[in-house]
C-alpha cells in the first residue's frame, strides 16, 4: 500500500464532500472579547472580527479577576504541574479546585481531568467496566466522548431515541432490575441547543435501579443560583450520581471534572487510566478556574446580561425570517442544510463581513442538519446584534437559501 497516496484520497474525499476542516487563524484581543484579530493568510496582517461561535459563553477567559489569579499563579509556582497526581503533581491548589467544584454541585468530591473529553471517556469508561455485566443507556446525541468511553468499555449499550423518556422506559424494562445499569445524558446539547428532561429521566433511575451520568459541560457557570448547571437550576443535584463538567467553557480556562459520592470518586480516582497516567493540570489553571467559579457563584450580572442578548438575537432572527432551530437555552442555532453551502456562507460571514461563525457539517450534526451554531454572549451589543442580522440576512439571500424580502 502507498499509505501517503491512502490518506491523500481520505482528505480528498472530506473536501469533496464539503466537511474538511480548515482551522480559522485567530488572535483574541484581551480586554475587547468578543473581538478579535484574524489572519486570512501566514503573511497577511490581522483583520478585526467579532466572534460569534466561542464557547467562552460569558468572556471569563478574559475577566480581570481571572487573569489576576493566573499571573499571580504563575509568579508564584511556575508554569507546569510537575508530574501527575501521584508523583509530584498534586498541587494543593488542585485539590482547593475539586472541593470548590464538589460544593458547586452539593456533591462529597470532585476530581480533576484534563479535559471534559478525557473526563468523560475516563471517568464514564472506568465505572462501566468496573460494574459487572453493566448495560448503559445513552442518548442518541450525547457527545462523542461519551459514545467513546461506551464502545471502549465493551458493555451492552442501548441507545433511546433523543429526549424520549418513554423509549428509555420501554428499554430499561427489557433488563433484569438487579442488573447494573447506567443512563447517560447531557443537560444542554450543544448542537440543538435543547434541554434534557432531567427530573423525569432521574425519576426512571429511580425505578429500575440505574446510576445517573450527566454531562453539564455546556450548562455549569450559566444556569442555577450558583452556576452550578440545570441540576442546581432545577434542584435536582442530590438524585444525580455523577455530574461531570468542564473548566473550558463558560469558566474561561481549560480542563474537566467529575462530582459524586466520596466512594464513588476515589473507585474513578484510583481505577481510571485517563486520570492515573497523564500529568495533571497546571497550579496557573487551577488558580484562573478556581477565580472563574467563585466570581461565578457570587455575581449573577453576567448570566443575566447573556440571558437577555440570547433573547434578543433569537428575537431578531424570527423577525428576519431566519430559519431558526428552535432551542431553550444559550446555543442558537441556524439551519443550512448543505455542507457546501453552510461552508460558503461562513465563509463570507467572515471575509466579506468581520463576522467569524464557525460552519457545523456531519459527524457533528447528522447530514442534511448542516448549520451555523451561535453563540451569544454578554458582551455582544445592540451594534454586533445589528450587523449579524444584516449580514445573515445578505448571505442567506445570495445562496438561495432565504426569500427575498
Amino acid at each position: 500500500m502507498d499509505y501517503e497516496t491512502f490518506f491523500s484520497e481520505q482528505i480528498n474525499q472530506l473536501k469533496a464532500e464539503g466537511r474538511y476542516r480548515i482551522f480559522t487563524k485567530i488572535k483574541r484581543d484581551p480586554g475587547n472579547f468578543p473581538k478579535a484579530f484574524y489572519y486570512a493568510s501566514p503573511n497577511s496582517k490581522p483583520r478585526d472580527i467579532t466572534v460569534w461561535c466561542s464557547n467562552d459563553y460569558l468572556g471569563m477567559g478574559q475577566h480581570p479577576s481571572v487573569l489576576t489569579a493566573m499571573k499571580n499563579a504563575l509568579d508564584h509556582y511556575g508554569a507546569g504541574s510537575g508530574g501527575t497526581r501521584n508523583i509530584a503533581g498534586n498541587h494543593y491548589l488542585l485539590s482547593e479546585l475539586e472541593e470548590e467544584l464538589a460544593s458547586l454541585h452539593q456533591k462529597e468530591n470532585g476530581l480533576l481531568f484534563s479535559s471534559g473529553y478525557v473526563s468523560n471517556e475516563a471517568a464514564l469508561g472506568t465505572l462501566i467496566r468496573l460494574l459487572p455485566n453493566c448495560v448503559v443507556y445513552s442518548d442518541a446525541l450525547n457527545h462523542a466522548s461519551i459514545i467513546a468511553a461506551i464502545r471502549s468499555s465493551g458493555a451492552e449499550k442501548h441507545i433511546f431515541r433523543h429526549n424520549d423518556v418513554d423509549h428509555l422506559q420501554q428499554l430499561l424494562g427489557r433488563t433484569d432490575k438487579n442488573r447494573p445499569k447506567i443512563i447517560v445524558f447531557e443537560s444542554v446539547y450543544s448542537m440543538d441547543g435543547d434541554i434534557a428532561p432531567i427530573s423525569a429521566l432521574c425519576d426512571l433511575a429511580d425505578q429500575y435501579n440505574a446510576l445517573t451520568y450527566l454531562d453539564e459541560v455546556h450548562a455549569v457557570g450559566m444556569y442555577g443560583m450558583h452556576g452550578g448547571g440545570i441540576s442546581e437550576e432545577e434542584n435536582l443535584t442530590s438524585r444525580l450520581t455523577i455530574i461531570e463538567g468542564t473548566l473550558g467553557k463558560a469558566f474561561g480556562t481549560m480542563g474537566g471534572y467529575i462530582t459524586g459520592s466520596k466512594t464513588l470518586i476515589d473507585v474513578i480516582r484510583s481505577y481510571a487510566p485517563g486520570f492515573i497516567f497523564t500529568t495533571s493540570l497546571p497550579p496557573v489553571i487551577a488558580a484562573g478556574a478556581l477565580a472563574a467559579i467563585r466570581y461565578l457563584k457570587h455575581d449573577h450580572h453576567l448570566r443575566i446580561m447573556q440571558k437577555n442578548i440570547v433573547h434578543q438575537v433569537k428575537t431578531k432572527f424570527i423577525e428576519a425570517g431566519l430559519p431558526l432551530i428552535p432551542s431553550t437555552s444559550h446555543i442558537v442555532p441556524l439551519k443550512i442544510g448543505d455542507p457546501i453551502k453552510c461552508k460558503k456562507l461562513a465563509d463570507a460571514l467572515l471575509n466579506d463581513h468581520g463576522i467569524y461563525v464557525q460552519p457545523i457539517n456531519y459527524p457533528t450534526v447528522p447530514r442534511g442538519t448542516e448549520r451555523l451554531r451561535i453563540t451569544p454572549t454578554p458582551l455582544h451589543t445592540d451594534f454586533m446584534i445589528n450587523q449579524l442580522v444584516d449580514a445573515l440576512i445578505f448571505e442567506y439571500q445570495k445562496l438561495s437559501l432565504l426569500k427575498a424580502a
